[in-house]
């Protein structure tokens, strides 16, 4: 039975993943900001056969309250060895080429507060000599786009601080997981128009659940996007830098 902090525990992704954790009877710490939503998501989560449930309401741009939060979960649910990092916004990149302070905000978002839980949670972990460490990261972070740059870079940053935790925790026995969704049809991502490419917050929920039970590393959701950004880093800056990506 696994103790899992879940933050961001209203999205679409988190939901889905929880849903898996919660049929195999876990311990689950949920913690988001709208208290209404994130209760109907516990209540949930108890009928689909979790052991404990518990919430915190709590911004996670607040990190003086990061410490905190890791230790309620700890005290509540006897224990902590698995958090799952799920919050975030789609950044407007346009709002953001016309002002710093936006880019900022989105900046502080989605990658300052996932660093701020990551550095106190990793001691933690550090410290008991074991612990499962799974962020959302983006594909859009494998190479940086006209179309979405700003958001990119805070993935990119994520990315790159979860592959120095993976190379620093190795020998606590504390497994790192980057997980890399490409386009997912969920409610941050209404207004897009949708295809082939595009996958289900279920589809990648079962995958981030695999990827645990698993102790993968980095693992591109759907698996077809590895080879999709493969070809798109392959590509020449010179060249790059011309297309309308």
């Amino acid at each position: 039975m696994r103790h899992i902090l879940i933050v961001g525990a209203t999205s679409a992704i988190a939901e889905a993943t929880a849903r898996r954790f919660a049929q195999e009877g876990d311990r689950l710490y949920l913690v988001a900001r709208n208290p209404e939503r994130l209760a109907a998501v516990a209540s949930d989560l108890e009928t689909r056969g979790a052991t404990q449930v518990e919430t915190m309401v709590l911004d996670a741009n607040d990190t003086t309250k990061h410490s905190e939060l890791i230790t309620q979960a700890e005290t509540t649910m006897g224990g902590l060895d698995t958090i799952l990092v799920a919050h975030g916004t789609l950044s407007d990149q346009k709002a953001c080429e016309a002002s710093f302070d936006e880019t900022l905000k989105e900046l502080q978002t989605n990658c300052l507060s996932v660093i701020s839980l990551l550095t106190h949670v990793a001691n933690r972990f550090e410290e008991q000599k074991h612990g499962t460490i799974v962020v959302i990261s983006s594909v859009a972070g494998d190479r940086g786009r006209q179309s979405n740059y700003v958001y990119g870079t805070a993935k990119a940053a994520v990315s790159t601080f979860l592959q120095g935790l993976r190379n620093r925790l190795y020998h606590s026995h504390v497994h790192v997981i980057t997980v890399k969704p490409g386009f997912v049809d969920t409610p941050m991502t209404a207004a897009f128009s949708k295809g082939l490419l595009w996958a289900s917050p279920e589809k990648i929920g079962k995958g981030i659940y695999r990827s645990v039970n698993r102790n993968l590393e980095v693992v591109y959701l759907p698996w077809f996007w590895w080879f999709i950004m493969a070809g798109i880093r392959a590509i020449p800056e010179t060249l790059f830098k011309k297309t309308k990506l």
